[in-house]
């Protein structure tokens, strides 16, 4: 069983940031969540913006690294950090905006820098954006099948209204009226959902 699981807010270049404050809505319904039926894991919170991972820049392909201990192949040291951090986890959770229809280029930075420190592994695919970010996590999840990833079926799809930005920076919270129309949308239903298929995931 999973015992260990990561939630990683996915930096974006444009501030204000909204994602930290998402990814804090989405941690702290899966918390109380997991308090209710005694999940014996922890969640935790990476945030991209703190790894400063420039353009992919690795001369080898990740794939062709010894599966059983990439790290020290890696021949940058924002490489080989990157992969000890990753590995330290069972499963993750990815809480992403929408950019045209897809992802942002620091997701897809992040995740190409790597393959066997993913392979294998359960992961969750959390969206949002004006109408929820739905492609966006159509394109993720052909990502994450294609790192070898376990997706998970359930991909929440959030709403976000277009003055969230301006109304969250100025409260430094998702409002309550924000997090009821989510949760009357069946969003909070479909997080747990989604990590009840991470957690029945043997490892």
């Amino acid at each position: 069983m999973v015992s260990n699981t990561s939630i990683v807010a996915i930096h974006c270049t444009r501030e204000p940031r909204i994602n930290p404050l998402i990814t804090s809505y989405v941690h702290e319904i899966l918390l109380t969540h997991t308090k209710t039926t005694n999940w014996p894991g922890t969640l935790s919170i990476i945030d991209l913006a703190a790894q400063n991972l420039p353009l992919y820049n690795e001369p080898a392909i990740p794939s062709h690294l010894p599966k059983s201990d990439p790290t020290p192949h890696h021949v940058h040291e924002h490489t080989r950090a990157w992969s000890r951090l990753i590995q330290q986890y069972d499963a993750f959770i990815f809480v992403t905006p929408q950019y045209n229809w897809s992802i942002p280029a620091s997701l897809k930075n992040a995740l190409d820098y790597l393959f066997h420190e993913w392979a294998g592994k359960p992961a969750g695919n959390v969206t949002y954006g004006g109408r929820g970010g739905r492609k966006a996590g159509d394109h993720l999840q052909s990502i994450l099948t294609g790192l070898r990833m376990r997706a998970a079926e359930c991909m929440p799809a959030i709403v976000v209204r277009s003055t969230a930005m301006e109304d969250w920076a100025r409260d430094g919270r998702v409002s309550e009226e924000d997090r009821e129309a989510w949760k009357g949308a069946g969003v909070d239903g479909e997080l747990q959902v989604m990590f009840a298929e991470i957690v029945a995931e043997e490892v």
